[in-house]
């Protein structure tokens, strides 16, 4: 409404001699129990006015009346002036929102951003815990793409170290040869059970030192597994063939099947970073700190970083045999990229168990004059939890993504059956539509909240069809697609003789959808649009039982509603998008 805000400046300036900037008028949302759809705090220009915060607001209201054709009444309830938008105007609203094909499209503002997302380690399946990480990185790299960004959406690919040799080295011991070809199962899933078969075998040897004499702390260190994984690590780095082929086998096996789960997520990247090519980097920017007397070595070699000053500690960045710690290969990586990007800003999506890292990742950066480093950000989410007893993982400690997806669907297949409208659906309809509303459920859920807060996410409720869910929302599209799919829009310029409230409560939500893209992206918050587009439906949903459509008393209103109809589906498809959500054409 910045029309509003800009004639306010000018009725200021005009009654009172006074010039103010946009930015000191307050505009609200008109409360529901008074007319109008757009209220102007008044108080503040009473020091101007010296009037009463009642005449300060008529004296403003009729000035707008007179000079914008926009403004059809208005009305004051103390400091508040209420104006009533005319039906004129909300019908060019509308109007935009149906046929512009720059509606809700912005403009590329010459900005680019890298959204890193999921980072999985692979030696074992990606979890409930990647399911919120990739979820949330990519309705992000949606939104902003939508803002008029360009979205570089890249995964750094934790491949190597100890964890990934312990998986390596169980296999070659226990693996009697199997792949996923002779045992029919996801390569990511048969590399992670002998990551656990790994863990057993070593609690037994420790467990067998222990009832030899040595300590819990000996046993751990002296097992002949754990001594063979470091041994392989060795080898690994220094380049040796047969254990180079075994990694690339099994890192072979765990990529195809992370590809499978992350098309079931509807998700995607357009770069891939591996730890095996990073984590060498970071050395020459701790030559380069050193030498500006940013970081400092202590006695024995290693080097060091001092934040004290700074509310935190001394941080190390250099071991002091000349290997990495995770910040060294970090700073190197963020160099890499920004080398390769040039980009404004640069988040990464990662769980809060890693706040101080980055906070210190950031500051060191900053430190080092980086001026690309004041466009880092740490999106950082909390964890999901179940309900207990609502699923188990296969080794029963986490849930892992393919299980919950699966249990998605068997939900969403549930629930559908209960209701009984999909009787003439193919079998491969079906199928399809199971997927599209357990994903719809899953997403929704866990993209309405906050990412800062912690989740606990459980299936049947986020698959109710009539609460704030993702398959209430989907089947209000599907609603309208079928009103649409029984009429034909013949008349675009059909104005109704006057709007009812319905109608235009509808046609007001409809036009704030640029605005929710807008704040979504300035606060990496796909929430903000989740929340949005379940306003929407909410509001169609009391439209349709409010009026009649197909049904209406002439047909110039039918025209009308019809094209509302098809506004609203517009909206909804388009906002779930930016969630990574599908929307059915029929349910």
């Amino acid at each position: 409404m910045d029309f509003i805000i800009d004639a306010t400046v000018k009725a200021v300036k005009h009654l009172y001699q006074t010039t103010i900037t946009p930015a000191e008028v307050s505009l609200q949302e008109t409360r529901k129990e008074f007319e109008g759809q757009v209220t102007i705090v008044t108080f503040p220009f009473t020091k101007f006015s010296r009037k009463s915060p009642e005449q300060t607001g008529t004296e403003i209201g009729e000035y707008l009346k007179n000079e914008l054709t926009e403004v059809s009444g208005f009305n004051v309830i103390k400091g508040f002036l209420n104006i009533s938008i005319s039906n004129a105007y909300w019908l060019e609203q509308l109007y935009k929102v149906i046929t512009a094909a720059d509606f809700a499209v912005f403009k590329p503002n010459g900005k680019k951003v890298m959204v890193e997302y999921s980072s999985p380690n692979t030696n074992k399946p990606l979890h409930l815990g990647h399911v919120r990480n990739n979820l949330l990185g990519y309705s992000v790299a949606q939104i902003l793409s939508a803002a008029g960004y360009e979205v570089i959406k890249t995964n750094l690919v934790n491949d190597r170290g100890i964890h990934i040799c312990k998986s390596m080295l169980a296999w070659q011991k226990f693996g009697n040869g199997e792949t996923p070809e002779s045992t029919g199962e996801k390569g990511d899933h048969l590399v992670g059970k002998y990551y656990v078969v790994f863990d057993k075998e070593y609690k037994k040897q420790i467990e067998e030192l222990k009832a030899a004499g040595q300590t819990e702390e000996e046993a751990k260190k002296n097992a002949p597994l754990i001594k063979e994984a470091q041994e392989m690590l060795l080898q690994w780095e220094a380049g040796n063939d047969a254990v180079i082929d075994l990694w690339q086998t099994m890192n072979g096996w765990v990529y195809e099947g992370f590809a499978k789960t992350y098309e079931k997520m509807g998700v995607a990247f357009d770069k891939y970073y591996y730890e095996s090519n990073t984590y060498l980097l970071g050395k020459d920017i701790v030559d380069e700190g050193l030498a500006g007397g940013v970081f400092f070595k202590k006695a024995d070699g290693s080097v060091w970083i001092d934040l004290t000053a700074d509310g935190l500690d001394e941080k190390l960045v250099l071991r002091a045999d000349g290997t990495s710690v995770y910040i060294t290969q970090d700073m190197g990586t963020a160099q890499l990229k920004y080398d390769e990007f040039k980009m404004d800003e640069s988040i990464y999506v990662v769980g809060n168990e890693q706040d101080y890292h980055f906070k210190v990742l950031f500051l060191i950066l900053q430190k080092l004059g980086k001026t690309w480093a004041r466009g880092l950000f740490h999106l950082s989410y909390g964890m999901v939890d179940l309900p207990s007893g609502k699923m188990k993982s296969r080794e029963g400690t986490v849930v892992d993504a393919d299980d919950l997806i699966a249990e998605m669907e068997s939900t969403a297949r549930k629930v559908t059956e209960e209701l009984g409208k999909i009787n003439d659906f193919s079998e491969e309809e079906k199928v399809k539509l199971y997927h599209t509303i357990g994903m719809g459920a899953l997403k929704y859920f866990l993209l309405k909240v906050d990412p800062k807060k912690r989740l606990l996410f459980d299936p049947n409720e986020s698959v109710d069809f009539q609460g704030h869910t993702g398959p209430f929302i989907q089947y209000t599209h599907a609603r309208i697609k079928s009103v649409l799919s029984r009429a034909t829009i013949t008349n675009l310029n059909a104005e109704p003789r006057e709007l009812a409230a319905g109608e235009r409560d509808l046609i007001v939500v409809l036009t704030q959808f640029p605005e929710v893209i807008n704040q979504a992206a300035i606060a990496f918050n796909p929430g903000a649009v989740a929340n949005y587009i379940y306003e929407v439906a909410k509001a169609y949903n009391k439209f349709y039982h409010e009026h009649s459509i197909l049904q209406a008393e002439d047909e110039l209103i039918k025209q009308f509603r019809l094209q509302l109809s098809a506004a609203s589906a517009r909206v909804i498809s388009k906002g779930m998008n930016l969630l990574g959500i599908e929307v059915p054409e029929r349910m």
